[in-house]
């Protein structure tokens, strides 16, 4: 007992003597959940866009019922994780199911480039351009969040501030791995209420000469 007495004064001391980083740790992981929630609002923004983006293509292209249940489900999917920033396994999860959402986007964005009417619509382009701004900020906050956490790990990590960290059971966060997130080539857009339109394929060919 007076051995583990002993011990627990000198890392005392040294912490006293070194500083124990205590504060910091506060402030590094105060950044790290706001960064974190900047993270989520962007995400919640793009998904936000999508029931819009869907009600105007299937307007346009009725018959691509595929993709847009591609999209609708994985945009589903994205709601139901309740994600965990500090567990591994969640942020993967959730990382997961981001690209998988923004994959179903990047091929319904493809299949507008089949119906010429869509793609002038002007509420169309107007949330294409809102869209490709939320991948923007995206990229942005998610940037911010990797290197937060970053500085967070590589503080609590460091001599003296190890020992607070272990004292105060701080341990270091799981990241972003940026790889395996599919990004959106080309953001889409939405249609806020136009009437919808015949699809624009090929023109009809001229009946035969009789």
């Amino acid at each position: 007992m007076r051995q583990y007495l002993r011990l627990m004064l000198l890392v005392i001391a040294v912490i006293s003597i070194s500083g124990c980083g205590y504060n910091a740790i506060q402030q590094k992981d105060e950044a790290v959940k706001a960064g974190w929630s900047e993270v989520l609002n962007q995400y919640k923004r793009r998904a936000d866009l999508i029931p819009n983006l869907v009600n105007t293509v299937q307007g346009y292209a009725q018959q691509e019922r595929q993709v847009l249940t591609e999209v609708t489900n994985a945009r589903a999917k994205v709601g139901q994780i309740q994600v965990n920033a500090d567990d591994a396994d969640s942020l993967k999860q959730f990382q997961q199911a981001q690209g998988e959402l923004g994959s179903a986007l990047s091929r319904l964005l493809v299949v507008s480039e089949n119906y010429p009417t869509l793609k002038s619509d002007q509420n169309f382009r107007d949330l294409q351009a809102q869209l490709e701004g939320t991948e923007n900020r995206i990229t942005v906050a998610r940037g911010r969040y990797i290197q937060l956490v970053q500085d967070y790990n590589t503080y609590i990590r460091s001599f003296p501030q190890v020992i607070t960290a272990k004292m105060f059971g701080y341990a270091a966060k799981p990241n972003f791995t940026v790889d395996n997130e599919a990004q959106i080539a080309q953001p889409p857009a939405v249609n806020f209420g136009t009437q919808p339109a015949t699809p624009q394929q090929t023109p009809p060919q001229p009946a035969p000469a009789q």
